[in-house]
């Protein structure tokens, strides 16, 4: 976790906190792909709002690299363009955002030939040692070696130099070993930072200390008090033009190899013994080793797939994948899982895990359903009273809610509600907090690691994973159908139904 981004302060004037934020220090950042969807989108909007807060320094650059033909203000105009149309509900002024956009400089430049003169980036850079050197890849993976090479034969890496890789590291466990190995072939591990930007989140953030500082979770936190545990990451959107990049990965490598994953590792990690990045990490790893396999023998039973069809979405009619794509395919859009972990604290709790496109709408969360009580003191006159959840909601709507049973006030009986106890933390703390990618980013400058992957934990994931893949070509698993705006086909209901469970649809 980060330690030194932010400092919550509190006076007796106010019940919320306002936040300070902790400039980094002096940064040449260097965005490889800088006039692709990822640096427009997200990187470049999150270094204003650090900017914003004051927490860039003024000598700091941001320098995009890509073959388009940009020059500085071109380039600066193109980001603003951006911001705005994705960032409709924010205000900024031409005046702000032309003080910041000083910082923000352009090369056009071919970075994975080999014979490109890379002297105009060069010349950019700062030479006294003075300015932390950051390089961000937002690139395919499969040009992170190349890349990283020329940077090298460039000159462009100094000694204390570190590099951001963009998730998914490869697309099988072969093809990961050999970007690492590329990569690693330039950069020491210590300064490779493989951002996935689910960890960047504050709630995600948020699970260790709620896990692991209150007392009242961490010794129920086990197969003997949690009968199951869900996570989902539900995307309303479909592949759309998109939908070419999307066909060569399809939902299991796009979101479980690396968001879910790390969720559940996070949910299910042991106590580490402190916050030190290798600490967490190294429990984490834990966890992907103790995850069952998933082969052939299993993957039917464990596994479902699916892909969207023609359906509504947001009241308007949508097409299906392959009408978006084109042409037939078996690539999947949704994919659901029945993950076990065969260790002394989950032994016998399934994970289910459950991602999709064009579903009813986006969230993420994590549900932690507690066993039911053996028994009932009160009949509530209906089937049974409800356990005790927790539901982790990562987004849009950031907060934890712990579902209780409770009398429902009043004379006349021992009535029974189901209640929750929220924290939400857009009502809760009033000061805008930096989103993932704002955080890691100064994570990076900072060389804070704990928020990021380590090698081996992107290869055990990889190992997992590429169980599923072949059980799924081995077997012929088939990928069934739902309607674009539905919770994904019949077969993920009747994965957790064949155990006596449902998914959980909100309360």
């Amino acid at each position: 976790m980060e330690k030194t981004d932010i400092q919550t302060v509190t006076d007796d004037t106010t019940e919320k906190g306002s936040a300070h934020f902790i400039p980094v220090t002096a940064f040449d950042l260097v965005v490889f792909g800088a006039a692709g969807d990822l640096s427009l989108r997200k990187l470049i909007p999150s270094l204003f709002h650090r900017w914003r807060d004051d927490q860039i320094p003024p000598e700091s650059k941001i320098i995009g690299v890509s073959r388009s033909a940009y020059d500085d203000q071109s380039f600066r105009d193109l980001a603003f363009k951006s911001f705005r149309e994705f960032h409709p509900q924010e205000e900024i002024s031409d005046e702000e955002w032309k003080k910041f956009s000083e910082q923000l400089f352009y090369k056009e430049l071919d970075v994975v030939s080999d014979d490109v003169d890379w002297t105009p980036l060069c010349e950019l850079l700062d030479t006294s040692g003075a300015k932390q050197r950051v390089f961000y890849l937002a690139l395919a993976p499969d040009l992170y070696g190349a890349v990283s090479a020329n940077i090298d034969r460039a000159g462009l890496k100094s000694p204390d130099a570190r590099i951001v890789l963009e998730k998914p590291i490869g697309r099988d466990l072969s093809s990961a070993k050999d970007i690492n190995e590329a990569v690693g072939a330039v950069f020491d591990e210590g300064a490779i930072f493989r951002i996935d930007h689910y960890l960047g989140k504050e709630t995600v953030q948020n699970l260790t200390v709620l896990r692991f500082m209150n007392s009242l979770f961490e010794p129920v936190w086990n197969a003997n008090a949690i009968d199951h545990v869900e996570i989902t990451v539900s995307e309303s959107i479909g592949a759309g033009t998109r939908a070419s990049y999307y066909d060569k990965s399809g939902a299991l490598r796009d979101m479980v190899q690396n968001h879910l994953l790390q969720l559940l590792c996070l949910v299910a990690m042991e106590p580490p013994l402190d916050l030190d990045p290798d600490t967490v990490r190294d429990e984490k790893i834990k966890v992907m080793r103790a995850l069952r396999p998933i082969t052939e023998k299993n993957v039917r039973e464990t596994t479902v797939r699916g892909q969207y069809h023609r359906g509504a979405s947001n009241g308007a009619a949508v097409p299906g994948y392959a009408e978006e794509l084109g042409e037939d395919s078996d690539t999947e859009t949704f994919v659901a899982i029945k993950a076990n972990i065969d260790n002394w604290r989950w032994k016998g709790t399934p994970f289910y895990l459950r991602t999709g496109k064009r579903m009813p709408e986006r969230y993420s969360e994590i549900i932690v359903h507690f066993k039911e009580i053996a028994h009932a003191l009160v009949q509530n006159g209906k089937a049974g009273i409800p356990p005790t959840r927790m539901v982790i909601r990562l987004q849009p709507d950031e907060g934890v809610k712990l579902l209780l049973v409770t009398k429902d006030p009043g004379p006349g009986g021992m009535r029974l509600r189901y209640v929750p106890l929220n924290l939400s933390f857009a009502e809760t703390f009033e000061a805008r907090y930096p989103d993932a990618y704002e955080r890691l980013l100064m994570a990076v400058v900072r060389g804070d690691l704990g928020l990021f992957m380590r090698r081996d934990e992107v290869e055990a994931a990889w190992k997992w994973v590429d169980g599923i893949l072949a059980g799924w070509e081995q077997d012929e698993t088939p990928v069934h159908p739902y309607a674009a705006g539905t919770d994904g086909p019949v077969q993920a209901a009747m994965l957790l139904d064949r155990d006596g469970r449902e998914w959980y649809h909100g309360q």
